[in-house]
């Protein structure tokens, strides 16, 4: 059920619509809202919509970073997974595998 959300984000007052949880997206609004106010504190000035836009350039950042790690991960376990069944090969009879 679609329903509408109002939050604040830095300083400006928002109506979200969508059918996801008021607490995720109010957790959401207040991660976007820590970001742009730790962003504006290394800034002398800065407009809402440059704030808005560094915010989203640093949340994209970390978002491929995130699935880099991920992806490395999995290429991490595949690699032992091989290396693993190899060991495990190599100790098996050959008797086995006739």
């Amino acid at each position: 059920m679609t329903k509408t959300i109002d939050v604040e984000i830095y300083g400006q007052r928002y109506s979200i619509r969508g059918d996801a949880d008021d607490a995720y997206i109010r957790r959401l609004a207040h991660f976007v809202d820590d970001h742009m106010k730790h962003l504006a504190e290394g800034m002398k000035t800065a407009t809402p919509s440059k704030l808005a836009v560094l915010t989203a350039i640093n949340i994209a950042h970390q978002l491929f970073e995130s699935e880099k790690k991920r992806a490395q991960g999995e290429a991490d376990v595949e690699r032992r997974m091989v290396t693993l069944m190899e060991s495990i090969e190599e100790q098996m009879p050959t008797s086995l595998f006739r």
